[in-house]
Parts: C-alpha cells; structure tokens; sequence
C-alpha cells in the first residue's frame, strides 16, 4: 500500500476501514500501530486493460474518426518501425522508456482510450500495464502485435 509516497506495510484492518468508508466521512481504525483516523475524499476510477484482437483493430482504424480520437502508441525500436507500420500511431521505443515515462501524461490524456504496439504484443503488455498506474482509464493492447495483424488482417504489411 502506498501512502503519502511512501513504501508502507500493508495493514489489513487498515485497508478494510479504507474500502469500507464513506466518501468525506472521517472514522476510527484500530491497529497493532494504534488508532487511526482516516477520511477518504475521493474514490479512485476504474481502470481497464484489454487485449484487442487484430480483426477488431482493424475494423476500427478503417473510421477515421478513431485515428483523431484515439491515442496509438508503438514501442518498438525505430529500425522495427521501419521495416513494418500502421498508422497513426507515435513510436515510443521501450528501450528509451527513461527519456519519454516522465511525459506521457502530459503528452497523453489518460482519459482517451489508448491502444500500445509492439511486434508480438509482451512489450505493449508492459507498457499498457505501466499506463494503468499512471491513471490512464481504457488502455488497449493490440494481441499478438504488428506480427499477429500482418497474418490475420492484413498480408502486405511485413513481418
């Protein structure tokens, strides 16, 4: 559990009386650390992770309204990105993850759904799930990569 930025145990009773609080209401928790007094002010929003089919990808970049609404990220290193891509979508190598994760949520608005890239898909795996903890609400990730919607979807994108 984090608190305050902190790394902190994990204190059962603690996290009970966290979930089980109303909105704004302050109330008492008993501990093995002593009592507590907590409020929640806010609840946090779900988040959704979701593999996409390339079949189902497909049919959504055919829209163009998708492009111009929905936010697509590569991962994958500049000289894979030349021999194959689609488009529409900003290369964020994961290799130069240090240079770019301090901006992406002001490059980004992790309120529009997002959808990662990478040959296979491990390495939009990572990186979708790594949006997740920085509030990004519906990230996507394209299921088996660039590889997968060249064999499925489209034959004369290179694999």
């Amino acid at each position: 559990m984090k608190c305050c930025s902190c790394e902190v145990d994990q204190v059962p009773e603690f996290e009970e009386a966290a979930f089980s609080a109303p909105l704004n209401k302050v109330v008492k928790c008993k501990t093995n650390y002593g009592w507590h007094l907590l409020q929640v002010l806010y609840e946090r929003e779900e988040s959704l992770l979701k593999d996409i089919q390339p079949e189902e990808f497909h049919a959504k970049i055919q829209d163009p309204s998708f492009i111009e609404e929905a936010q697509l990220i590569d991962v994958r290193e500049p000289e894979e990105v030349s021999l194959a891509s689609l488009p529409g979508f900003q290369v964020l190598p994961l290799r130069q993850f240090g240079s770019w994760a301090p901006e992406v949520t002001s490059k980004f608005d992790p309120m529009k759904n997002t959808y990662v890239m990478c040959h296979h898909g491990m390495r939009s795996l990572q990186v979708a799930k790594w949006l997740q903890t920085q509030r990004f609400r519906k990230v996507f990730n394209l299921s088996g990569g660039i590889h997968a919607y060249a064999t499925k979807v489209d034959p004369s994108v290179p694999t």
